[in-house]
């Protein structure tokens, strides 16, 4: 076998062995199963804590609100008179389905020009860092996971203004994201030390 063979062949290999942290752990209810399974994320929650405040649970239940922990979420495509393809609903993607301006308003503010969506140590930087300007601009506690996802999702202007108030759909799944929040955080006590 050729030179250029074998090192085509071990390329190829590692090449499909690539994609582990993108896909989603398997027990999405357990925060110490998704832990154990994927422990970069825990260190990428970590990181974000240390640096930003917010703590590992509301990360956790965002996360899991906004993309079921798959790394590259994106929003259902449209469609016109049911078949044509018309693009995507919205510009968000990655683990915290974060649009491209905003996105972009994070690199630049940051200085984090090679920050990617879809790395989880990026996505939860991220996270920090809205959550933060949220805490600032709204004046809402990084620990409350519920009126923190309604900003996380309205924007800072459209959680100032109470849009999400005509939005019982939205009420309703911020509510979810306080509870898993609250779910994750008594899970994670029973994880060992290290996670808390």
């Amino acid at each position: 076998m050729s030179r250029t063979l074998r090192a085509l062949i071990v390329i190829l290999v590692l090449a499909s062995c690539g994609g582990g942290e993108r896909s989603a752990p398997r027990n999405l209810d357990d925060a110490c199963a998704i832990l154990s399974d994927r422990p970069v994320y825990g260190r990428a929650f970590k990181a974000a804590q240390r640096k930003w405040g917010v703590p590992v649970p509301v990360q956790m239940a965002v996360i899991y609100q906004e993309s079921k922990f798959d790394a590259r979420a994106r929003t259902p495509l449209r469609y016109a008179l049911g078949i044509i393809p018309m693009g995507r609903q919205s510009s968000a993607y990655g683990y915290g389905q974060a649009l491209d301006g905003t996105w972009e308003d994070y690199q630049r503010d940051q200085r984090q020009y090679s920050a990617r969506r879809d790395r989880i140590f990026d996505a939860t930087d991220f996270m920090g860092w809205y959550m933060n300007k949220t805490k600032e601009r709204n004046g809402i506690p990084l620990n409350d996971a519920r009126n923190q996802y309604l900003a996380y999702h309205e924007g800072h202007g459209g959680f100032s203004r109470g849009t999400y108030r005509r939005k019982s759909w939205l009420m309703r799944i911020s509510s979810e994201v306080a509870s898993r929040a609250a779910t994750y955080d008594a899970q994670l006590a029973t994880c060992g030390r290290r996670w808390r």
